[in-house]
């Protein structure tokens, strides 16, 4: 058996195609959070331990209905992708496709039910 580089052991394999895409992915919706989530906790803050009815009035409006919405559909991508990459580190085989099939109908699900509570306040 020779000497093998590296390089050499790696050469013909390719490469998955789709680790620059997860990589970019997380660091725009990083990006996307780090403006989202103090403008989230600015407009939501004022109102904790407000009565409903103030609270339905403000989130009638539609900056801070805006704001909790992009915060609600970035925050669960985010957490989809990041979950996403730990079963892939973790879990291997048959689970692996199972746990990040129930994790992105989870996030997608969590999604969905906090933009339609949003939509149900705002309309």
């Amino acid at each position: 058996m020779g000497y093998m580089t590296d390089r050499k052991r790696a050469m013909g394999l390719g490469s998955a195609k789709d680790g620059v895409h997860h990589f970019w992915a997380m660091k725009m919706s990083s990006a996307a959070l780090l403006v989202l989530i103090p403008l989230f906790v600015f407009t939501f803050g004022p109102m904790l331990g407000a009565p409903h009815e103030e609270v339905m009035a403000h989130f009638a409006r539609p900056f801070p209905a805006i704001v909790a919405a992009l915060t609600i559909i970035v925050g669960f991508k985010h957490f989809r992708d990041g979950v996403q990459v730990v079963i892939e580190d973790y879990v291997h085989g048959t689970a692996q496709k199972i746990w990040i099939i129930a994790m992105t109908c989870l996030s997608y699900g969590a999604m969905a039910t906090g933009l339609f509570a949003i939509a149900r306040i705002a309309f």
